[in-house]
């Protein structure tokens, strides 16, 4: 019965044995594709998110410095005898907060009719620095968009060699 074992594993041993390592050696050169696969998309990526940064931080940085430039440019366009001449009264200020706080100024006031004693100048620098940081806002939402556009692309590209190796696994072992 040993001997009949034996004749049977050598056998196969012989009838297999080239098979197995062919695809032992199959598998070895898929794994080691799919690890540079892996390399190359890890890769890609970061440079795609170094990219997108760059181009993120340089618009941020832009459009601080516009922002900045309005700010120091209110006294041209709002002078002090404007400031005088204009006023602005409680109800205003309470219905610009609202507006910030997103919840309703309420019933209007006999108060809301005087004056604030907030220049023009102030306001408009308020106004100002917030159109910059809500410019800051939009530009840093397209920026992430198109990185998260751009790594799906990267993915969907990884995914199809990835397929397309498999697929040349899957043949080279037949």
């Amino acid at each position: 019965m040993a001997a009949f074992s034996l004749g049977v594993w050598c056998a196969g041993s012989f009838y297999y044995g080239p098979r197995i390592q062919k695809e032992h050696s199959a598998l070895v050169h898929y794994k080691a594709q799919l690890a540079i696969a892996h390399a190359e998309l890890t890769q890609a990526q970061y440079k795609l998110a170094t990219r997108i940064e760059i181009q993120y931080r340089n618009r941020i940085k832009i459009i601080k410095e516009k922002g900045d430039t309005l700010i120091k440019e209110i006294p041209v366009y709002v002078t002090q005898a404007d400031a005088v001449h204009f006023g602005v009264n409680v109800g205003f200020v309470r219905h610009y907060n609202a507006a910030f706080t997103g919840e309703p100024a309420g019933p209007s006031a006999q108060s809301d009719r005087e004056p604030a004693n907030i220049s023009l100048a102030e306001i408009a620098a308020i106004n100002a620095f917030n159109a910059s940081v809500c410019w800051q806002w939009r530009e840093q939402t397209l920026g992430l968009r198109a990185f998260y556009r751009q790594l799906q692309q990267t993915q969907q590209s990884a995914i199809a060699e990835d397929r397309r190796s498999s697929s040349s696994w899957q043949n080279s072992t037949r």
